[in-house]
């Protein structure tokens, strides 16, 4: 969530320790009201994450003690989980005076966590309550879902100084006013005027006339990945939303897009590291916990199997001892080389920049490189051992392992290496693109999954091809 209102007075402080030591020093001393006051000159992000911190008990305390505009621009930046534990014990007269200072779309955000009885008697006094329960109906991760209807929208035949009229009174309602849309007397969308472009044009001028038709938009179901792709890719500070009509019902603006980078980034972060969820700080134990051993018991699974293909050629461990030293060499390898081409195919599925049409060479090129790397390790594999082992041969040989035909192991060592960064190189790119069109989250593909994957398979190429290169000779 974003905050919409500006900060009104003296310049705000900025977060550190001392005012962090300063606020827990006057709760500890019961002193609620001194504690407030050394917050109020703080920005509502900083507040946020102070109270955060907190838990939800003081939270709760110094949100109610805060000034209305204040404690509802706090609101808007606590995360969503946590913001509705803390209403939880506040009372419905309150959460509305709070949610009336925000914009429509940052209520619904605080509005769709909140208990249902709760959410119902706020809608029934909240000012915005038509915008808002209209937008309540959107699912949270579309167009939808993100825009806000506080939209400036001007018809085409009005003149400049009707327009900016009409600026001048909805700027109290919309924080967030970059572009004037051009509807026709349907609402249908026509184009758009920056509010620079307004401001330098004569005031007799018609918007027909200086008004931009090449406009952008997006219809509510559209996902919000796709929105910020699209603003991003055009470089825009307010994307257009339209019915399936194309009548104007709002605009998602460039801090909602931030919003969505954060949060996709995040949780594409966690499932990288195996974490499902949206697993926050503030979450419970149990909560938390429930997002994380789902792919912790993955990965034991996975363990347990890769164990097992060492136990299968347990025999050959025996016969040459000196294999044992490249299961961990071959396992890394694996993990490393298919999280590498997993992460490059999950990043451009996020972007936009894979699609069918270079599917094909994207994957080629990601083989071709594979090679690459495999042949340059390979080789570095095969002189690394040959020397090490030649060279402890004659030297150590008490103290270090012994290895029959150093030549043989290390051009097996070698040969396993690139087999395996290629196998893993497919793995890791072809899997993301298989789970992106089932429609499942590719970022799935770059956790534990494919490492577990690629330790199994990893060890079955280098043990087959020991017991062909390298056991018959010793």
């Amino acid at each position: 969530m974003a905050s919409r209102q500006m900060i009104q007075g003296s310049t705000s402080q900025e977060l550190d320790e001392s005012i962090v030591q300063q606020v827990e020093l006057r709760l500890e001393e019961d002193n609620l009201e001194a504690a407030v006051k050394l917050i109020l000159d703080l920005h509502p992000a900083d507040i946020a994450r102070l109270v955060t911190g907190l838990g939800r008990e003081h939270a709760h305390a110094m949100i109610l003690q805060l000034p209305t505009i204040q404690g509802a621009n706090v609101l808007a930046e606590l995360d969503e989980l946590f913001c509705a534990d803390v209403l939880s014990e506040i009372s419905t007269d309150r959460i509305t005076k709070l949610l009336n200072e925000l914009e429509s779309d940052d209520a619904v955000d605080v509005l769709g966590n909140l208990d249902d009885t709760v959410r119902q008697r706020v809608l029934r006094v909240l000012e915005d309550r038509e915008a808002v329960q209209d937008l309540l109906q959107y699912d949270e991760e579309t167009a939808g879902g993100i825009m806000a209807v506080e939209v400036v929208a001007v018809l085409a035949d009005w003149t400049v100084d009707q327009a900016t009229e009409e600026v001048r009174r909805m700027a109290e309602e919309s924080q967030n006013m970059y572009v004037v849309f051009v509807t026709n007397h349907s609402k249908t969308l026509q184009g758009f005027v920056t509010i620079r472009r307004l401001l330098l044009s004569p005031s007799h001028a018609l918007i027909s006339d200086i008004m931009r038709t090449d406009i952008r938009s997006v219809t509510t179901d559209v996902d919000q990945e796709e929105v910020v792709l699209i603003m991003e890719r055009y470089n825009l500070v307010s994307l257009a939303v339209v019915d399936d009509s194309q009548h104007l019902v709002g605009h998602v603006t460039f801090d909602d897009a931030i919003d969505v980078i954060r949060e996709e980034a995040e949780e594409d972060y966690q499932r990288l590291s195996g974490i499902t969820g949206d697993a926050d700080p503030t979450d419970s134990i149990l909560r938390i916990t429930r997002g994380r051993l789902p792919w912790l018991s993955l990965g034991m699974l996975g363990a347990i199997f890769a164990g097992s293909v060492i136990g299968v050629y347990e025999e050959n461990i025996q016969r040459a001892s000196v294999l044992a030293a490249f299961i961990p060499v071959v396992m890394a390898m694996a993990g490393n080389a298919g999280i590498q081409s997993s992460a490059i195919i999950v990043q451009g599925l996020a972007s936009g920049e894979v699609w069918s049409a270079n599917m094909l060479r994207r994957i080629g090129k990601e083989i071709t490189v594979a090679v690459t790397n495999g042949l340059a390790l390979a080789a570095i594999m095969v002189v690394g051992v040959w020397i090490l082992f030649e060279w402890m041969a004659g030297n150590w040989t008490s103290l270090m392992i012994q290895a029959p035909e150093p030549l043989r192991l290390s051009i097996t060592a070698g040969l396993s290496v690139f087999l395996v960064i290629i196998i893993a190189a497919v793995i890791g790119t072809t899997v993301p693109l298989v789970l992106d069109r089932l429609g499942i989250d590719p970022a799935l593909a770059t956790g534990p999954f494919i490492t577990t994957s690629n330790d199994i398979i990893g060890l079955l190429v280098f043990f087959v091809l020991a017991a062909i290169f390298y056991l018959p000779y010793i």
